[in-house]
């Protein structure tokens, strides 16, 4: 795994979850940074990196919730 397909599927999950909720980048980058999810989702990069990118956004969205 290199540090680039990393990067690459985070921008990938950036753009995706600012348009699934109507976000600004700087929004969805502030949303995402308060709750840890780059983290978790740089964390668990192979098993995430496979699924589609509506499983992506509803695990997200899952994640978000039981941090609150």
């Amino acid at each position: 795994m290199r540090s680039s397909d990393i990067s690459f599927f985070l921008a990938f999950c950036i753009e995706q979850y600012k348009h699934r909720h109507h976000l600004t980048g700087e929004q969805a980058m502030q949303t995402l940074d308060e709750h840890g999810v780059l983290d978790y989702l740089a964390r668990n990069y192979e098993p995430l990196h496979t699924q589609s990118a509506q499983w992506i956004m509803e695990d997200i969205d899952d994640y978000i919730s039981n941090r609150q």
